[in-house]
């Protein structure tokens, strides 16, 4: 790869990855939170049903410790509860609850439609190619950074 196009991609995804950091720490900031614990909530959220702070920790490359104190701030602030697994009452699971998440719809919907505006600029084959570069990175990424 040539040094000029790498260092444009660098800096391309360096500015990328601070406007996200920020907005989740905006994000985060009217929940009552940290922006890892508004991450982790999302990870939370985004599963299929109750999860184990192991799996939290898996999915956020966090320490099984550092996610017990996240998901004891979010239990506090109201965002999820520990239920027992009904399969294996010895396991404890977090389970998100609907709090006050509906207050923060107007916040998501703004970046939801700033993300429309920019994919309304592509063609559907352009869409692919920026789909199978964004699954890539996501799987790369998680592969050689998070889960090392």
């Amino acid at each position: 790869m040539e040094p000029e196009v790498l260092e444009r991609f660098t800096l391309y995804m360096r500015e990328q990855s601070a406007l996200t950091v920020m907005f989740h720490a905006r994000v985060a900031e009217k929940m009552g939170l940290s922006a890892t614990d508004e991450k982790c909530l999302d990870l939370a959220m985004r599963a299929e049903g109750p999860v184990t702070a192991g799996r939290i920790a898996e999915l956020s490359g966090l320490s099984t410790g550092a996610v017990t104190g996240v998901i004891d701030r979010l239990e506090r602030a109201g965002y999820v509860r520990r239920v027992r697994d009904p399969h294996d009452r010895r396991k404890v699971l977090v389970e998100v609850t609907p709090g006050d998440l509906e207050k923060l719809g107007a916040v998501f919907e703004v970046a939801r439609q700033s993300m429309i505006e920019v994919l309304d600029q592509f063609t559907p084959a352009e869409l692919e190619v920026i789909e199978r570069y964004l699954k890539l990175q996501i799987e790369t990424f998680r592969r050689r950074v998070i889960d090392t």
